[in-house]
Formats: structure tokens, C-alpha cells, sequence
């Protein structure tokens, strides 16, 4: 008699053991599948905004093409002023 409730007191240790690994698998799966959808989340935010800063660079190179100035004209005074910038500096004694 002794053998029949020992035998069952194994089987009952071995159901509710298998009941708690299976209730911290299920646990441990949540909180995993709950990680990777917030990662998720967070990669299609990130490529949203990568779009929208791609669109925004487009605009801005638009913008710059637009408002800079003719090469030919502008070119011609800088190289003067340069060049009165170098032979000023070459009549500055150096110490």
C-alpha cells in the first residue's frame, strides 16, 4: 500500500512540475514576443523617419540649387580678393 501512494505522490510531483515549466514557458514567451514586437514598432518608426529625413535632404538640395548664385560671376571676385589677401600677407613681417 505504502508503494501505490509513493508511486502516486510521484506522479503528482511530476504533473505540477511539468505545469510550472510550463507556466515559466509561457511567461518567458510573452514577454519575448512582447520584446520583439516593440522592436519591431520601433524599426518601422525608424525607417519612417528615415524617409522623411531623405525627403527633407531632396528639399534641401532643391532649395540650395535654387538660391545659389551664377558660378562664372561669382568666381571672378573671390580670385581677386584672394589673390589682395596673399600679397598683403607677404608684406607682413613674420617675427
Amino acid at each position: 500500500m505504502n508503494e501505490v501512494l509513493n508511486s502516486g505522490a510521484i506522479n503528482l510531483a511530476s504533473i505540477v512540475l511539468s505545469l510550472v515549466v510550463l507556466l515559466v514557458g509561457l511567461v518567458l514567451w510573452f514577454f519575448i514576443n512582447r520584446a520583439s514586437s516593440r522592436t519591431n514598432e520601433q524599426i518601422e518608426l525608424l525607417e519612417a523617419l528615415l524617409d522623411q529625413q531623405k525627403r527633407q535632404n531632396a528639399l534641401l538640395r532643391r532649395l540650395c540649387e535654387s538660391n545659389e548664385p551664377e558660378k562664372d560671376e561669382a568666381a571672378e571676385p573671390v580670385k581677386a580678393q584672394e589673390k589682395g589677401d596673399d600679397d598683403f600677407i607677404r608684406l607682413v613681417a613674420e617675427r
